[in-house]
Formats: structure tokens, sequence, C-alpha cells
């Protein structure tokens, strides 16, 4: 019951790191507010909906507890400067399961090229020919990019 309360939303804004800086820049993105009125929470995204993944996320998550103790990322300054780092860490998780928690809503299969705008038209099918996973692409989809990311695509 505890793991699954650590899943909700209030939860995942309760502390002023999450709340000040991701949730903020979340907030302005189609995650939060689209047209078809879906809404995704952090934990659709960072935690995997197989209980034993779940399991070894929130153990995984621990660390993050005691940065939290720590006071490694209590203000913008030292946020913004950890930041790259925390994200390059998100980004090989993402790359190393192939994306799972976007392709619990996202598939190439379910996709309708036809339909989408002009670069993703163009895009998708390459990136599905070519192995290609989500946050390949879509660094940034749901956070600002840390201001030392370089992207070099």
């Amino acid at each position: 019951t505890f793991m699954e309360y650590t899943n909700t939303l209030s939860f995942c804004i309760s502390c002023h790191e999450m709340e000040a800086n991701v949730y903020r820049e979340y907030r302005k993105t189609t995650h939060y507010s689209n047209p078809s009125g879906v809404r995704v929470i952090c934990s659709d995204c960072h935690v995997p909906k197989d209980w034993t993944l779940k399991l070894l996320r929130k153990i995984r998550a621990s660390n993050e507890l005691f940065h939290k103790l720590a006071g490694t990322i209590d203000t913008k300054e030292k946020f913004t400067a950890k930041r790259l780092e925390m994200a390059e860490n998100v980004w090989a998780s993402m790359q190393s399961t192939d994306s799972r928690e976007c392709r619990n809503c996202h598939s190439f299969q379910a996709m309708d090229f036809a339909k989408q705008d002009r670069r993703p038209r163009e895009k998708h099918p390459e990136a599905a020919r070519a192995g290609k996973t989500c946050i390949d692409c879509h660094k940034g989809v749901a956070h600002a990019l840390p201001e030392d990311y370089d992207d070099d695509d």
C-alpha cells in the first residue's frame, strides 16, 4: 500500500526540489494537459508497472532519499548544477529498457503516421526502422533540458 502511495503525484511533488523545478516544467507539457484529457504523472514515466521491477526501482530510489537528506539539490543552484547528471541517469535507464514506460502508452505500431505533423510523420518511420527508442529523440519532452546539455543530433 505504501509503495503504491509513493507512485502518486502528490507524493512525488511533496518535496520542494520536485515541486519547484520539474513539476512546474511538466505542467506546461502535453503530458499534463492535452486535447484527449489523458494526464501522465511522474510514476507513469519513472516507475515500471511490473511489480518486481517497481520494487527494484523503489529500492534504487532510496538513494534519492539520501540525497534529499544530504541537501544535494535543495537549492535552485544545486539542482541546476546536478541536472545534467540526473537527466543522463534517467535517459540511460530509459535507453536500457527500450523506453518501457513510454511504450505503456506509445508504440510505433499504433501510430497513424499520416495524421502526424510533418516532422514526426518523417522521423517516426525512420526511428522504427533504425530500432531507436523514444528517449533517443524525445529528451526534454516533459522537462526542460539541462542548460549544459549538448544535443549533437
